[in-house]
């Protein structure tokens, strides 16, 4: 069974002053998703935060412990009221749940921005059925159901509504968790053409590669030197984009799948 757990809410302006942002995947203060809901409350955003300590637990990087409790209090700094959701997306009615509590604690979900993932690296001839299916059910199903949540419940003006979603080019020896990810392309930027008469925009976003503590030394020296800017991403690189997309200035831009990493895809 999938939990879901809120923790105490923070103090917060007066309900409705403030549009309401839910990002999944904000399980660690240093990882994408922590950088993205910091920019967002910046910007005058109410934050719906998910996360899923098993899974962090799996990883190299282990546990962060008061991860979530300490996002909370970043966000409160920057004057935005928040929600930390534990939620398990392998789950099929996690999204809805997910939704639920957003809504329950902070009001009706504008933005919605998924960063979380599963992602265990495998290739063709080692990858097994259990961790494929597991892929696709996070990087895949999870989305979807996210989207399909949100649209039905989203009661915002004409042009004010918006998806993203981090996705990302692997291929080679990362088998399903690319394969999961291009299919996360293919539903994000269906949703730009069959929620148009809700006037929401939907783009995804490769951030390129982002060293949020999962590289190794040889690679990050190898991914640097690769990068034009002769540097790595950062996870402030990916939320500047994210924040401009999500307000009245991005409403333009829709239905893309937008590479923002400093050019490396330009010359490999």
């Amino acid at each position: 069974m999938s939990e879901h757990h809120t923790s105490e809410p923070a103090p917060r302006p007066a309900p409705g002053t403030r549009p309401v942002a839910l990002v999944t995947g904000v399980g660690r203060s240093v990882g994408i998703g922590a950088g993205i809901v910091r920019q967002l409350a910046a910007s005058g955003w109410d934050i719906a935060f998910t996360y899923w300590t098993p899974y962090d637990e799996r990883m190299d990087w282990g546990i962060e412990e008061g991860a979530a409790e300490a996002t909370t209090r970043a966000l409160a700094g920057l004057g935005a009221a928040s929600a930390a959701i534990e939620a398990d997306l392998a789950d099929p009615g996690a999204p809805a749940a997910v939704l639920d509590a957003a809504e329950e604690r902070l009001g009706p979900v504008t933005a919605l921005v998924m960063c979380h993932c599963e992602s265990v690296d495998s290739g063709l001839l080692d990858t097994g059925v259990e961790s494929f299916d597991r892929h696709f059910a996070v990087n895949a199903r999870a989305p979807w159901l996210l989207i399909r949540e949100y649209a039905k419940r989203f009661r915002g003006d004409h042009g004010t509504g918006r998806i993203i979603a981090l996705t990302s080019d692997h291929t080679v020896d990362n088998l399903p968790y690319g394969a999961s990810k291009a299919a996360l392309d293919r539903i994000t930027l269906a949703a730009a053409r069959e929620l148009a008469h809700l006037g929401v925009t939907a783009n995804a976003i490769n951030p390129g590669p982002v060293d949020t503590g999962w590289m190794t030394g040889e690679l990050r020296q190898q991914l640097t030197g690769l990068t034009p800017l002769g540097r790595l991403g950062t996870p402030q690189d990916t939320a500047h984009l994210v924040d401009f997309l999500c307000s009245a200035r991005g409403q333009w831009i829709n239905g893309q799948l937008l590479k923002s990493d400093g050019g490396i895809s330009a010359i490999n």
